[in-house]
């Protein structure tokens, strides 16, 4: 890719790092699934000039993506990030997604993959098992199960994706968020008693967050991220999206304090080496490996 569109990778991948570190922050006043309502009600408000109604016989699927997305994954990885106490083990987790989405896909859709992407998936899976020995992890044990869940349904979420036409993403995005918002609100209303004080009691830190989540992180980061697989291949930008979680790595060692120790180390290096490989491989057979949205 030239030059230009590199510094666009390098944006967008800075934009959904920060999505960490200003989510972190705003989770300290907001409960995380009344936070990923309003995340998501920010974001239905500035898209809903330029939804449109999917072709017929695409609600269903569009709306079982929109749970997996949407509700599940959002609310789910904004829990983990609320349990955990760093911001790299969840921001590592995440990238699991990709070789479960390898593995739904051969299983829900017969796509078969070779025995390199197949030794990438297990490096994957092994690096989140070393990854969790580290203590750092060990204190809370519960963000790194909450966050493979939340990267579980991503991936059944990217699997769904390859079967909606006639959607463009705006719309898509905007479906997702509108059709998130109340079940979000339900659950927080079911799971997460006190949530409505600490909504009007929250200052512009959790105010602010959700703000950066839904401009930021989604209309922003999304839309360039468009604006380059319009010019180039998806497989060919993927692999660039892996230094979003080495930038959230740096972010939060030098704005939450975190200090990894070295199964992180080295259970991080082997999952994202994992993915980048599933990545490459991706490329060399031109199959696209839809990113991960930050959180």
């Amino acid at each position: 890719m030239p030059p230009r569109d590199l510094a666009l990778v390098l944006v967008i991948c800075l934009v959904w790092a920060g999505n960490f570190l200003t989510s972190a922050f705003a989770l300290r006043e907001l409960p995380p699934l009344l936070f990923t309502a309003v995340r998501l009600a920010m974001l239905a408000l500035l898209l809903a000039p330029f939804v449109r109604s999917p072709p017929r016989g695409q609600w269903r699927l569009l709306a079982a993506v929109a749970l997996c997305n949407g509700v599940l994954h959002f609310g789910l990885s904004f829990w983990a990030l609320r349990l955990a106490g760093d911001l790299a083990s969840p921001a590592i987790v995440l990238q699991s997604y990709v070789p479960m989405a390898v593995l739904l896909a051969w299983w829900a859709r017969g796509e078969r993959f070779g025995w390199r992407t197949g030794l990438a998936v297990a490096l994957s899976f092994a690096g989140v098992v070393v990854l969790g020995f580290d203590p750092l992890v060990l204190d809370r044990p519960e963000s790194l199960a909450v966050m493979l869940a939340s990267a579980f349904f991503l991936a059944l979420g990217t699997v769904l994706m390859r079967g909606l036409q006639g959607i463009d993403m705006p719309s898509q995005q905007g479906w997702t968020a509108i059709l998130g918002v109340l079940p979000l609100l339900a659950l927080s209303a079911l799971l997460e008693p006190g949530g409505a004080d600490a909504l009007r009691q929250a200052s512009w830190v959790g105010w602010g967050g959700a703000l950066y989540s839904a401009l930021g992180a989604s209309l922003l980061g999304h839309g360039l991220y468009y604006v380059l697989v319009r010019r180039h291949p998806v497989a060919q930008v993927t692999p660039w999206l892996l230094l979003t979680p080495v930038f959230a790595v740096a972010l939060g060692l030098l704005f939450w304090g975190d200090r990894p120790g070295p199964r992180l180390w080295l259970g991080g290096a082997m999952v994202l080496g994992g993915v980048f490989v599933i990545a490459l491989r991706a490329q060399v057979k031109a199959r696209p490996v839809p990113p991960a949205e930050e959180i």
